[in-house]
């Protein structure tokens, strides 16, 4: 169930494999709406040709398809069968979806569910709170790196030390990518500072005026695998409410971390 530290370089003779998988993640990302070839070959790093060959390649095989009216790409129907045969053994959506549910409704704010993949989150629930103001920074299929999002802070900071390490040392342009708070010391200084608390707080570094919090939910074995977290807007978010919601937010994954070791497997 857990996943692999980070992810390692492609097994030689693989490019194409690596490649497609990439593209798969771009376009899943993107969710119904789709994705156009351009926004795809400039993500992926890949000129047009190769990217319309691999997209054409995984169409004939139904991984994803193409919108007839916009041309973005969308995924495909044998995604759907793949990932209902998967979901047996590593979805938890069905045992997470009622405490998601009861933390919008505590809170008010809107509430996730995302999953540790690799190096990356990706957002498997969302639920909205009542509260008439939010924020749309995360929604089901969206990836962030760990350590960018409050979630992906939560899991990477109670990741063993030498993870950690390891992580940051891959890395290294997180900076360039997600701007100066995301240097390796101002990082570092936010993995010490969840750890102390017990759940990471995000203060409209992804963008301004949104802020959010996360709590790591644990698999059996004591490996941080999920995340519970909270997105709003930043009033919401004063010094005395922050300490009550992350009371709210630990008290929840706690309840996720505990059924989750209790299900059969």
């Amino acid at each position: 169930m857990d996943s692999k530290p980070f992810r390692s370089t492609p097994v030689p003779g693989a490019q194409s494999v690596a490649r497609a998988a990439q593209l798969l993640r771009i376009v899943t990302s993107a969710g119904a709406e789709g994705v156009s070839l351009v926004d795809i070959s400039r993500r992926s790093e890949l000129t047009r040709p190769t990217t319309h060959r691999l997209l054409a390649a995984l169409r004939q095989e139904g991984l994803v398809d193409q919108d007839g009216p916009s041309g973005r790409w969308i995924p495909g129907p044998e995604l759907y069968l793949m990932g209902t045969v998967a979901a047996a053994r590593y979805d938890i959506t069905a045992t997470a979806r009622d405490i998601v549910r009861s933390l919008a409704v505590r809170t008010e704010e809107s509430a996730f569910l995302s999953v540790r993949r690799g190096d990356e989150t990706v957002c498997l629930l969302r639920e909205e709170g009542s509260f008439p103001i939010r924020s749309f920074v995360l929604s089901e299929g969206v990836r962030f790196p760990l350590g960018v999002a409050s979630a992906g802070l939560a899991i990477l900071s109670f990741l063993p030390t030498h993870d950690v390490d390891a992580y940051l040392e891959l890395h290294s342009e997180l900076s360039t990518q997600w701007g100066a708070p995301h240097s390796e010391p101002r990082l570092r200084a936010r993995v010490k500072e969840t750890k102390a608390r017990g759940y990471a707080v995000n203060p409209g570094l992804i963008v301004e005026g949104s802020w959010g919090m996360g709590a790591a939910v644990f698999t059996a074995a004591g490996h941080p695998q999920w995340a519970l977290s909270l997105t709003g807007v930043e009033f919401r978010f004063g010094p005395e409410r922050i300490t009550e919601l992350g009371r709210t937010l630990l008290a929840h994954a706690h309840q996720l971390s505990t059924r989750i070791a209790a299900a059969p497997r």
